[in-house]
């Protein structure tokens, strides 16, 4: 059913302006930021904030396309919304701070800066963790039944947004020294964190991130065709997302190397831009069937990884272990760093080749099946020299790779009558 065109119109505006709109935002952070003394000297530190500005960004030009060309379908409405709640209550918030350290005092703008920048950001994860991922692709729930789940999930952040939006004064995050009467605000609301029904909403907040997951998996398991090629682009991207960055912080802190900590936001800057870009993949449908390659060569070169980087660190740790026990040095010495990398290196193919045949039996099987039926043809056909024969051949393999409902072998002999024969199985 397309959608009647004043919505299409609507649409298509708010696609042109959502760009603009986050830009201007950003802009707008970063110059009053800068002008009230509050940008960091630290280069890593506004490296990493440009990053951040730049991964959300992607959700505007992602959400403004979707928006362009399937106007019915409410993920380039959420996309929008995700960027604009980031960009417009964080300007906001910029100027209330901005005002404060100028003049000491807030105007009636920086009150409302103030008080968007108190509760937006729950808002924007629902939108980003419950109902980006309950509705994609489609923009529509599973079923009706999905209906209260979806209600009951947005009640929760909905409710901290409502009582972050009453407390009787703003604070800000940028100057704590300064807080904002809320005009507003319920007087001896106190903080939200302490009411006892916060801890009611959070519960709803969570169970809806549970209700979401389910549905995801509910989703996957009856999706077929196009359906499920685009359930495994949003669970490959969100597994990098979440589960690389989880992975390696857990991994920083349990053995304290601090590089791992850049590595993991790392992983999660990769996983924010690569979230829209993938749903907008999706639901698009530009060069979707390529997932299956990419989860193949990440399962692939994952796993390699692994396993080398296991056979490195135990080598080296079983050679300085025995040149300890033998020589009473501990240091390692230059030479068996050198070894032990040329036997990775000697390892590589091996390893890898095993690994891909292993990941294509375990997880493509129709995929490695068809390969190994061609392998074998082939050497049939270096061998085998009657037509009739090979016609048959062929047309076994065609039904086995393929598997197509039906099969027609066309022959154009090269006799002088100019007669076709349609060998037919």
């Amino acid at each position: 059913m397309r959608p009647r065109w004043w919505f299409s119109t609507i649409a298509r505006v708010v696609a042109w302006l959502v760009v603009p709109l986050y830009v201007a935002g950003v802009g707008v952070t970063y110059f009053l930021e800068r002008g009230a003394g509050l940008w960091s000297e630290n280069p890593v530190e506004n490296v990493q904030s440009l990053v951040f500005d730049v991964g959300f960004g992607a959700f505007a030009v992602v959400g403004a396309m979707l928006l362009a060309k399937r106007p019915a379908n409410l993920i380039g409405w959420i996309l929008s919304a995700i960027a604009l709640l980031l960009a417009i209550p964080l300007a906001g918030g910029a100027y209330a701070t901005y005002v404060m350290i100028a003049r000491g005092r807030p105007d009636a703008l920086a009150i409302v800066g103030a008080w968007a920048v108190n509760w937006f950001w729950f808002l924007m994860l629902a939108l980003a963790l419950i109902y980006l991922p309950m509705l994609f692709p489609d923009g529509r729930l599973l079923s009706r039944r999905w209906l209260p789940v979806a209600v009951l999930a947005g009640i929760g952040p909905l409710g901290i947004v409502l009582l972050r939006a009453l407390v009787d004064t703003l604070s800000l995050n940028e100057a704590p020294g300064f807080t904002i009467d809320n005009p507003i605000g319920i007087e001896g609301l106190g903080r939200v964190e302490d009411l006892p029904i916060f801890g009611v909403l959070n519960g709803l907040f969570i169970a809806g991130g549970v209700g979401a997951v389910a549905s995801v998996v509910v989703r996957f398991r009856r999706s077929r065709g196009i359906e499920r090629q685009q359930m495994k682009l949003f669970a490959y991207v969100t597994a990098v997302f979440l589960g690389g960055a989880v992975l390696t912080g857990a991994v920083s802190d349990a053995t304290g190397v601090r590089w791992l900590e850049g590595s993991s936001y790392v992983l999660s800057m990769v996983g924010l831009v690569g979230l829209p870009i993938a749903v907008g993949v999706a639901i698009l449908r530009h060069r979707l069937y390529d997932i299956d390659v990419i989860i193949n060569r990440t399962l692939v070169y994952l796993s390699l990884t692994v396993m080398l980087l296991l056979l490195y660190i135990g080598g080296v740790t079983a050679t300085q272990a025995l040149l300890g026990a033998l020589t009473g040095h501990q240091k390692l010495p230059q030479l068996a760093v050198v070894i032990s990398t040329l036997v990775i290196a000697a390892l590589f193919n091996p390893l890898r080749r095993r690994t891909q045949g292993f990941i294509d039996r375990r997880f493509y099987r129709n995929k490695y099946d068809a390969e190994q039926v061609l392998a074998s043809f082939s050497a049939r056909l270096r061998d085998e020299t009657d037509l009739e024969t090979l016609s048959g051949d062929l047309i076994s393999v065609v039904r086995d790779t393929v598997q197509p409902e039906h099969v027609l072998l066309w022959l154009r002999p090269s006799d002088a009558t100019g007669t076709h024969k349609d060998l037919r199985r």
